[in-house]
This record gives structure tokens, sequence and C-alpha cells, in this order.
């Protein structure tokens, strides 16, 4: 392990054959035992005491590691709030002989401070150095609320799943029974697996968990199961050295290409042991690819759920499946952004809050070019940003506005009002108050080029910041609400992007910044990023700064 940037750990590892699986590639519950050590020495590091794991998020893994190769895995705490932290990890794997590194996984774990004695723990706050510092010191607020929404979300998705008869159950060629793929591991918890605080080492129990899941995988497919991902999931108990763990796993569903395992370990102490009455200490749900001999991805069977807990186990894994496309984005770092997602009630939380994330990523992202359009327009200051991404043109513009930063907020934030000094929208009603600070509406724009008009359904999330100087964001991106339809009056338009982040200069000035990103059409020229600014005179009263772009 070696220090680096300040307040950041880093380990790297070569991978040994000890640590490969039989087709010469880096364990997975290897790899998932030196992220959790990383991330628990950055978590001591920062508050001086010892530390253990909570809760894991989502884990996406994108490439695998072989013999011979270097594993580095960089963990950082994002935030801290009053016991407990947010430790983002970054493992990249390297090639000795030509150099050449790949990204493996982006994750981020929470880890709790064990206080000494009777004394209260209260942590102290991150020392932000960079701006990217302070982007992922904002987003560890929104992953936290997709944790603590977490279990409600998945309760209300399968009470809303319990209410219909899911057609994929119904009878057809080539249905599997699960009972074969059940796999019991029992395992005793002896020194070398506990932690330097007497408790089982999470990252052990994470190992243990993915052999477990494997065997269950590889009954079903007949081949080489590859570990893509694993759901966020939470410690729920503790374990010592002395204990016994038992594992039971078993695949819960399957969807084409890639299969769930549910793994479920209980705890038992001596007593526990002859009572067989143990503690539950964790769940965990694995998801896994699978490939022949010839290096192809194979297609699972479907599962045929018989008993009332396969049934039950069945719409658990399609529920896990939603929440998971829901907040993707906000906890995998991915780059590429949906178009539309469709609007779930039930996940609201988890989309609300990848919209928010989508605003600040691409906010974060590195590449953006000054375009020629700098200096002033009007008397304003104006820089104007592009970055060019495949088939993704997106624009940053960025106005000095004369206004304090909770009263522009307030401007932009009311869509309602936005006709009245954006031209290029002609109404725009709620059609849906999904709460104080999430609101769906329905947005008509005028005739351009003697074409039809257009129309857009958005979510716009609001979110302020949680400390005096934070960063106001107002973010939007279209949504898909099966009561306002496409309607052939209009050509229904997309954003994949957009918003405004609103930073307080001083009391009575802000800089306002609106990022917006969106996709190229086919033999189309691209529109230059002057041709995108549209600057109302500022008027003597609000709205002061009306900066708006077109959508696409």
């Amino acid at each position: 392990m070696e220090r680096s940037a300040p307040g950041e750990v880093r380990m790297s590892q070569a991978v040994q054959p000890a640590h490969a699986n039989p087709r010469g590639e880096l364990s997975a519950g290897q790899l998932l035992k030196w992220i959790d050590a990383t991330a628990c020495l950055a978590a001591e590091r920062h508050a001086g005491v010892s530390c253990v794991t909570a809760s894991v998020d989502d884990i996406q893994f994108e490439e695998t590691a072989r013999v011979g190769q270097v594993i580095t895995i960089k963990a950082k705490v994002t935030r801290a709030f009053s016991t407990s932290m947010e430790i983002s990890i970054k493992v990249i794997v390297q090639d000795m002989f030509t150099g050449i590194e790949k990204l493996v996984s982006v994750a981020f774990s929470t880890f709790v401070a064990k206080p000494v004695g009777e004394e209260k723990i209260h942590l102290k706050p991150v020392t932000l150095l960079t701006e990217q510092d302070h982007v992922e010191h904002n987003l560890a607020s929104e992953r936290r609320k997709v944790r603590l929404h977490h279990e409600d979300t998945f309760k209300n998705l399968m009470k809303e799943n319990s209410n219909f008869d899911d057609p994929i159950c119904d009878e057809e060629e080539g249905m599997v029974l699960t009972s074969g793929t059940s796999v019991q591991s029992i395992e005793l918890v002896l020194p070398p697996h506990a932690n330097h605080h007497g408790s089982t080492f999470g990252g052990q129990i994470m190992a243990w968990m993915e052999t477990v899941a494997t065997i269950s995988a590889s009954r079903l497919c007949r081949a080489h199961p590859l570990l893509k991902s694993v759901d966020m999931f939470k410690f729920r108990g503790p374990s010592a050295v002395g204990d016994r763990l038992v594992f039971n796993a078993i695949v819960n569903n399957t969807f084409q290409t890639c299969v769930e395992v549910g793994v479920r370990v209980e705890a038992f102490d001596c007593q526990e042991w002859s009572t067989g009455r143990g503690r539950h200490i964790n769940s965990a749900f694995l998801i896994y690819n699978a490939v022949n001999d010839e290096e192809e991805l194979v297609t699972f069977p479907r599962i045929k759920p018989v008993s009332k807990d396969d049934f039950r186990r069945y719409r658990g894994a399609l529920a896990r499946k939603r929440i998971r496309l829901g907040r993707k984005y906000v906890i995998s770092h991915k780059e590429e952004v949906p178009l539309r997602v469709q609007w779930d009630i039930s996940n609201q939380v988890a989309l609300s809050n990848a919209n928010v994330e989508a605003l600040n990523s691409l906010a974060a992202r590195s590449g953006w070019e000054v375009t020629s359009a700098v200096g002033k327009v009007g008397g304003i200051q104006i820089k104007i940003y592009a970055l060019e991404e495949h088939d993704i043109l997106s624009v940053w513009v960025e106005k000095h506005v004369e206004r304090p930063a909770h009263v522009t907020y307030h401007l932009l934030s009311d869509f309602t009002k936005r006709p009245s000094w954006d031209p290029h929208y002609v109404s725009c009603e709620v059609i849906d108050w999904v709460s104080e600070a999430d609101q769906i509406y329905y947005i008509t724009c005028p005739v351009v080029n003697g074409d039809k008009p257009k129309d857009l359904v958005v979510l716009v999330s609001r979110r302020r910041p949680l400390k005096d100087g934070g960063t106001y964001t107002v973010a939007m991106k279209s949504v898909i609400v099966p009561s306002v339809p496409p309607s052939p009056q209009y050509i229904r338009s997309e954003i994949i992007c957009a918003g405004f982040l609103i930073h307080a200069i001083d009391s009575s000035s802000c800089t306002v910044t609106i990022p917006e990103s969106w996709e190229r059409v086919p033999h189309q020229a691209p529109r230059s990023a002057e041709s995108l600014l549209f600057l109302l005179p500022l008027p003597a009263t609000p709205p002061a700064c009306a900066l708006s772009l077109p959508v696409k």
C-alpha cells in the first residue's frame, strides 16, 4: 500500500496464481477483499479510529484482470456525515508488458466509525481541494438518499408486483426449476478472517458469498460464470472469531444473458449452533454473465417458479432490476446517459436523484473547450464551452448575474414562469407534483423553420445546498409519462441532460452555469455554440438571469 494524494489511499497488488480462478482471471471474491480493505484504510485515515463496513453500493465490473497484471485500487472519503462516511473506490488494471490501463470498477462504500469506550464520535468534514472533490461531495448526499430509500423502494415494487401475474411466469418450453442451483457452505471464522478489531472482515464475507454464488450460477449455465455486478447491500450485524457462518445461495431469476443469484448469510456462536437459531447478518444479490469455451455469451434458460418462495425470489429479482436501471447513473458513474426514462412513481427517489447526478456529472467531465464566443454580450460576461463525445454534443454556458444566488435559484427553478422570459417555451405546465423538490412538466415550443412545433415532457429536480456557499442545482431531463403520449400536432423532443448550476460569488451576485447535452442528428451539420446562446435584456426587476438553450 502506498500513500498518494491527501485523503487518498492507494493499494497495488500483482495478480498471482493463488488469486485467480480456473480461467486464469482474478477471482472477483479476492478483488472484493482488496476493495474493502482499501476503503477501510481510507475511512480510518480520515476518522482516526477503527471503522467497519456498513454497506456497499452497486459494484459494476467493466474489465477482468489476469495473472501477471497489476491491480491498483484508489479509495478516498468523499463526504463525512455524523458517524458515517462515504468512500469512493476506483479500480484500475494495468498490463505490465504494454503499460495499458483499463478501468475495472468504480464503487462506493459506507463506513461507520467505532467510538472508543463511551466517547461520542462526530467526524470532521472532508477537505475539498479540487472541483471534482466538490462535485463528489455534493453527489454523496444524493447517493445517501438512494441508500436510505432503498428498502422502501423495494417494498413498494414488490407490493406492486404482487398485484399482477407476471406473463413471463406462464408455461413455456425450456423453463427450468431453481432447486438444482441451491448451494450451502459453512465457514468457521478463524483469527486470519478477522479484522484488526475482532469482527469478521467484511471483505472476507463478500469473498465467501461470491464463491457460493458462482457455484450456484454454474449449476444453471453449465459454463464459466463471470461476475458482472453486485447489488447494493448492507451488513445487518457483526460476527466474530469462533462464529460459524452458513451461506445459502440459489438462482432467483434470469434475464437472457445474465442471471441473479441470491446469497443469505447467518451467523451462529457455539450456543446458537447447538440450538439451530442463528443471526441473519447479510444478504446479497450477484449478477452473472457466462461464456462457453469459445468465449461466447451463454443465454440462460427461463426460470419456472413453483413454490411461494420461488415466486417471491422471482419477483424480487424483477424489482431489483428495475431499481438498478433507475439508480445506475447515480451509483456507477456511467458516462452514457439515456435519452428518456420511463417515469416510475415507485422508484421516484432514485430517478430524481439520477437526474441531479447526470447534470453534475456532465459539468464535471474533462475535455471542455472554450469556443470563439467568449467575452461580453450586452455588457454581461459570457463564456461558452463545448464538448464533443462520439454522437453527443454538449455546451456549457457560464454567466455572471448581479442577483443573489437564492433569488436566482428561485427564478430559474419555477418553470411555470419560464415562457415569460424564454422565447423557446410557449407553455410550461406541471402535470405531476412529485415532491416539493421534483415536478414533471409538459412543455410546448414554437414553430421553427416552418416545421411542426415541438413538445416534451421533462422531470425537473431542484436541490438547495446543504450549507451556505454551496451550489444550487436545477436539473432536467426527458421522461416518458403514459398519460402524455406523443401528439400528431407536435414533434416529441428529448433532453438528454440540462439545467442550471448556481454558485454564489458574494451576497449580491452569482455565477450561473448552464450545461446541456443532446444527441446529434445524423446527416445534419452541428449547430455552433454561438447559435445556441439566447440572452434577454436584463430588466430592472426579476427575472434577471434569463439565459437559456433551445431543446434539440
